[in-house]
């Protein structure tokens, strides 16, 4: 599978400070609904706008559409969406004007479906945009971004004080495109995204922490609880795999994130860590729970 974007060496510095991003190297594969998270100041928004050609790295390269993102143009850009919670649209043309003023602008623009989207997202065509509420706002700039049928769709934060049903309405918008149409996604609604993202990257001060399939994240964490016959069989913490996070200890009960997750090697070291084992219970993680693992982590070391 061909990379729709890719980062090399990628950084970012602004001024003499210390740099915002710091040595990226990662792809989102064509076909792909690559969820890019992190903490707040991760890096998010800043390896967007490199993407976008809205700024430019300081070090290192980023491809977009096989082509450096500082040379994108107007013929790259023509295959590319783009959404963002802090999106502008004109406030003073009506659903209809915009996308009879966009049209022109892209030669893939496929007039049915656009109305197909206007019609299943419920969208007003004759209401000037400055009326619409922020969810119909929301559906409004992704539908002005699918109807071209992009190579790339970029969506920062889209989610951002929306309600469910809106939120809803945006993820079947985007699924539909799934395939044809590679999807970037930030956001930290992780709940939402997990249910649709096929790969993940995790940011945490500049740096990419790992970047693989959403099955393989999945899989790979496990919170675990042991039960021991006495306390004094647990050893401190600081004895433990470094593997193991967010150490917790209550009587004979013990419990951990394991992030490398494998049932037979698993268990053979809890066996080898703790004496006299009485059970131990494995549970999966979803996406909020691994991000808040991983960010509780950065911030303890």
């Amino acid at each position: 599978m061909s990379a729709v974007f890719r980062a090399v060496g990628l950084g970012k510095r602004f001024g003499r400070g210390a740099a915002v991003l710091n040595g990226l190297d990662f792809e989102v594969p064509a076909g792909s609904v690559f969820g890019l998270i992190g903490p707040n100041g991760a890096g998010k928004t800043t390896t967007i706008k490199i993407l976008m050609n809205i700024l430019q790295p300081s070090f290192g390269r980023a491809e977009v559409l096989g082509l450096d993102s500082r040379q994108l143009g107007p013929d790259e850009y023509a295959g590319i969406g783009y959404v963002s919670e802090n999106q502008e649209l004109p406030e003073w043309m009506t659903l209809e004007y915009l996308l009879s003023y966009l049209k022109p602008f892209y030669s893939t623009w496929d007039d049915a479906r656009a109305a197909d989207l206007v019609r299943r997202f419920e969208l007003p065509r004759g209401r000037k945009l400055r009326h619409l509420s922020r969810g119909m706002r929301m559906k409004a700039a992704l539908v002005s971004s699918l109807a071209y049928r992009p190579r790339l769709l970029v969506l920062d934060e889209p989610f951002s004080g929306l309600d469910p049903v809106v939120r809803e309405d945006l993820i079947e918008g985007v699924l539909e495109s799934a395939g044809e149409t590679t999807v970037l996604i930030s956001s930290h609604d992780l709940a939402e995204i997990e249910s649709f993202v096929s790969h993940v990257g995790y940011l945490d001060g500049g740096r990419l922490q790992f970047a693989e399939e959403m099955a393989s994240l999945s899989a790979r964490f496990r919170e675990v609880e042991v039960t021991v016959d006495s306390p004094a069989t647990i050893p401190d913490a600081s004895q433990w795999p470094a593997h193991w996070l967010r150490p917790e200890k209550a009587a004979a009960l013990v419990r951990f994130v394991e992030t490398r997750f494998d049932q037979e090697r698993t268990t053979a070291e809890v066996r080898r860590v703790f004496e006299q084992v009485r059970h131990i219970a494995v549970n999966p993680m979803p996406l909020r729970a691994i991000f808040v693992t991983l960010a509780r982590a950065s911030k303890t070391a």
